[in-house]
């Protein structure tokens, strides 16, 4: 099978002739991935199936200075996009985010917060080659619709946005919605570019359940996900969703599949029952990753990782896609990110 036939046939929990894998790697690990591998690209050293494509951004950006300006020193955009700003934490890849909208008052203050035009050509115009280059080397493809909930709070923050679909819930509605307007503009686009999977997601979770009541999380995201979803699916119905929070959100799942969701991930076993998450939706969902970054990627010995690499194959494939439940952080040992490799080719031979 080529890669994206292997990762098609896996998240229609079809017959894969082998567990196909992903891993992601902050700054940190990649550093210590091409000292070791002397390699540029972990994907193609690791023969991982998927690759991504994405927005660019336009050429015109937006003028922020007035917002920047309110600021503390240091501080950048972590996305131009939509402006969402931080200030260096001094830790690895981790930084603090600053709120630009925290102080907003009214509606008038969030529609005048400028977002860059994605629907500029020179963004998305480049899609369709994009997808069939990846395509004509046999890989699977993926896109990135956006975040919903987690771009409002990191314009407006977190508590403010929490305690305003309480108190607020016209000023945080405008800020959603036009959030949402733009990944449904994404949605649409990477359909018609031919992805083989649109990806979508926020964190919405916690060790210990949802951030916030599921009726609220039903209120204010479910609606608009499922607008995004209904975007991509306008265009082509068939097209598998993908949906990542970290965390427990086991309150949620049967509401992600209601709206269109195909593939959970990342399924984190630390907070998740694994085995209740497969007896209840083994038969409506694929699942991508499984594979603890909070317990045997960083604590475990090369050994534990293999034998949960083979204990969550052997649960949920073919309808697996197995990946560290996140990016891979500096405290995992190079060890145990090559026993995680070696053993989905140990373990993961279907044929």
């Amino acid at each position: 099978m080529s890669p994206r036939e292997r990762v098609l046939e896996a998240i229609k929990r079809g017959n894969p002739d082998k567990c196909p894998k992903e891993a992601g790697f902050t700054p940190a690990v990649y550093e210590e991935f091409k000292r070791r591998t002397g390699h540029t690209d972990p994907a193609e050293y690791f023969g991982m199936e998927i690759r991504h494509v994405g927005f660019r951004l336009p050429k015109e950006l937006p003028d922020r200075s007035k917002w920047l300006s309110k600021m503390p020193p240091n501080t950048f955009f972590v996305d131009q996009v939509y402006g969402t700003m931080a200030i260096p934490a001094g830790y690895y890849h981790f930084w603090g985010y600053v709120y630009p909208l925290q102080d907003a008052e009214t509606i008038a203050d969030i529609e005048s917060y400028p977002f860059a035009d994605i629907t500029r050509p020179e963004c998305h115009e480049h899609l369709e080659a994009e997808v069939k280059a990846w395509h004509e080397k046999g890989y699977f493809v993926t896109g990135f619709a956006g975040h919903i909930y987690e771009t409002a709070w990191q314009l407006m923050s977190m508590e403010r946005l929490l305690e305003g679909m309480l108190t607020e819930t016209k000023l945080v509605e405008c800020l959603l919605e036009r959030i949402t307007e733009l990944n449904c503009f994404r949605a649409r686009r990477l359909a018609e570019a031919g992805v083989d999977m649109l990806q979508v997601g926020d964190d919405v979770g916690m060790q210990t359940g949802m951030m916030m009541h599921p009726d609220l999380w039903r209120k204010f995201l479910k609606p608009r996900l499922k607008r995004v979803i209904d975007a991509a699916k306008e265009i082509r119905p068939d097209l598998p969703i993908w949906y990542h929070s970290d965390g427990n959100i086991m309150a949620i799942v049967d509401d992600l599949i209601e709206v269109g969701v195909t593939v959970l991930n990342p399924v984190q076993p630390e907070c998740m029952d694994v085995y209740e998450v497969k007896r209840r939706w083994g038969d409506k969902l694929a699942f991508w990753g499984t594979i603890g970054t909070q317990s045997v990627m960083p604590f475990g010995t090369p050994k534990d990782v293999k034998r949960e690499v083979k204990r969550m194959i052997d649960l949920f494939a073919p309808g697996l896609v197995i990946a560290p439940t996140h990016v891979l952080e500096p405290d995992v040992p190079w060890e145990n990110i090559v026993a995680f490799f070696e053993a989905v080719e140990e373990f993961g031979q279907y044929r």
